[in-house]
């Protein structure tokens, strides 16, 4: 009895003693994160396709410019297709591959080079007419907004719109530029006959940005039909460091080099580098750039590396200096429309220079503190496990992981029942109804990132509530590359 006694309480101890929260299967998370992007698909799917509530869609595109430009993905939960945001995303899946792709499985890996290929493949047709034609993005945003309707069903015009030379584009074609290639690194093993064809473009596309200077939002035809969605508000000078550091990352050419050395400082390099996203790419920049101070010594950029540093101290409280700010959660918080594409994009970069510090053996120098890299690498896991469900609102902001997610998302093709069981279609006004109904979406987007809490950690939710509610590929993105390390790397603390 006694003995029986001893092994209750013993039981109960180690119960006590293990960790109160529990732990994230970040596999899970990775296929999902991967899989997410199989929804947002436009054009003729394959047979493969895994998301099996969606069906062709928009196979027309290109029609009124007498060109193919069907495929690519909407960028959310509406149906049009926006290249500037999309090549971004492009870009966050290739690094992902680049980067992180060794701590991927061989299954998890291949899909994502799959998501990507979905992805460039539309870009090359986006530059196909180079070097006099770009196309810009398709679909009328006004008519689409207007109506809830599944992708399947979409009886709005799906214009298609297009800047010819010497209309300035630097911005979009410099993005499309990096995300080419980008992609041509992560698909030089796998496909090395397409990686070229990547790389050929990519060159071409640069050269236009280059040779064209401006916003393509400054373009009034264009700003009419793309702002106030995607307007380029931080201007397109980081575009053309952007793709020039792709450039230099995947040919190792000179010129590219001495291209960030003479225009860092004319284009901004250290000026506004504590974001990153699919409008400003300052902070990824010097991230990408100082990989090869770091590792190479290359002293000449040394300055991206300087500013990257800055950047990667003001995440940590323990410095001088201005300093990211964090919800009473722990979540990084920057004020936008969308609070979970920051945490993305930016926990991104924290892995990343993290990773390069480590395969240099170097410390992260913030005045007179070093830090290790692991300091990096702590801040990420945190926000990584807030996503999946650590939080105060014990949520998990990935849809389809974890038992608790928001049921009711701002996307219509998940909202509306899909045409395998309901094949007729749903007109404009009709699709309104299901949006304003309370019960839960009916086709599960697996794997999505949602939009995410206010500065306070609250989430309302709602299909009303966009920008809580609303999914992005350029927030899955950024995560694919998180997701592996800590699939790899799941003890981390």
């Amino acid at each position: 009895m006694k003995a029986s006694i001893y092994l209750v309480t013993v039981f109960i101890l180690l119960l006590l003693l293990l960790p109160t929260a529990i732990p994230h299967d970040y596999s899970d998370a990775l296929r999902k994160s991967i899989l997410f992007f199989e929804g947002q698909r436009s054009g003729r799917l394959p047979k493969q396709q895994r998301m099996a509530w969606r069906r062709n869609s928009a196979l027309n595109d290109g029609k009124n410019l007498k060109t193919d430009l069907v495929g690519g993905y909407y960028d959310a939960g509406d149906n049009v297709k926006f290249h500037f945001p999309m090549a971004f995303t492009a870009t966050m899946l290739a690094w992902s591959s680049v980067d992180f792709g060794r701590y991927m499985s061989q299954h998890d890996f291949r899909h994502n080079l799959v998501a990507l290929k979905w992805a460039t493949d539309y870009l090359l047709k986006t530059v196909s007419q180079l070097p006099n034609r770009i196309f810009v993005h398709v679909g009328e945003v006004q008519p689409d907004h207007d109506c809830w309707e599944r992708p399947e069903d979409m009886d709005t015009p799906r214009t298609a719109f297009a800047l010819d030379a010497p209309y300035p584009a630097s911005d979009l074609a410099g993005e499309i530029a990096a995300a080419l290639a980008a992609a041509s690194i992560a698909f030089k093993q796998a496909n090395p006959k397409y990686s070229a064809i990547l790389l050929n473009k990519a060159v071409q596309t640069f050269q236009y940005a280059d040779s064209h200077r401006g916003s393509y939002t400054d373009n009034p035809g264009i700003k009419q039909v793309v702002c106030p969605f995607y307007c380029s508000v931080n201007g397109y000078k980081d575009e053309l460091l952007w793709g020039a550091a792709w450039l230099r990352r995947a040919t190792g050419e000179d010129s590219y080099l001495r291209y960030l050395v003479d225009n860092g400082q004319a284009f901004g390099e250290s000026s506004n580098y504590f974001e990153f996203g699919w409008d400003n790419k300052v902070g990824g920049v010097n991230v990408l750039v100082a990989k090869e101070v770091l590792q190479n010594n290359v002293t000449a950029i040394a300055a991206y590396k300087d500013t990257a540093e800055k950047m990667m101290c003001s995440f940590l409280p323990e410095t001088n200096g201005p300093h990211m700010s964090y919800t009473p959660g722990g979540l990084i918080y920057k004020p936008g429309s969308t609070q979970l594409q920051n945490t993305a994009a930016l926990s991104f970069l924290l892995l990343t220079y993290a990773d390069y510090l480590s395969t240099s053996s170097q410390q992260l120098n913030c005045g007179n503190l070093k830090f290790q890299p692991d300091s990096l690498r702590r801040i990420v896991k945190r926000q990584v496990d807030y996503v999946l469900g650590d939080n105060p609102m014990k949520l998990s902001y990935m849809i389809g992981y974890g038992e608790r997610y928001p049921g009711l998302i701002h996307h219509r093709g998940s909202s509306i029942p899909s045409v395998t069981v309901h094949p007729a279609a749903f007109g404009c006004i009709a699709g309104w109804n299901i949006f304003s109904s309370p019960n839960p979406n009916p086709n599960i987007l697996i794997g999505a990132v949602i939009g995410g809490p206010d500065v306070d950690d609250r989430f309302i939710g709602g299909r009303t509530n966009a920008s809580e509610t609303e999914p992005t590929t350029y927030i899955n993105a950024p995560f694919v590359g998180v997701f592996a390390y800590f699939k790899s790397n799941p003890n981390f603390s």
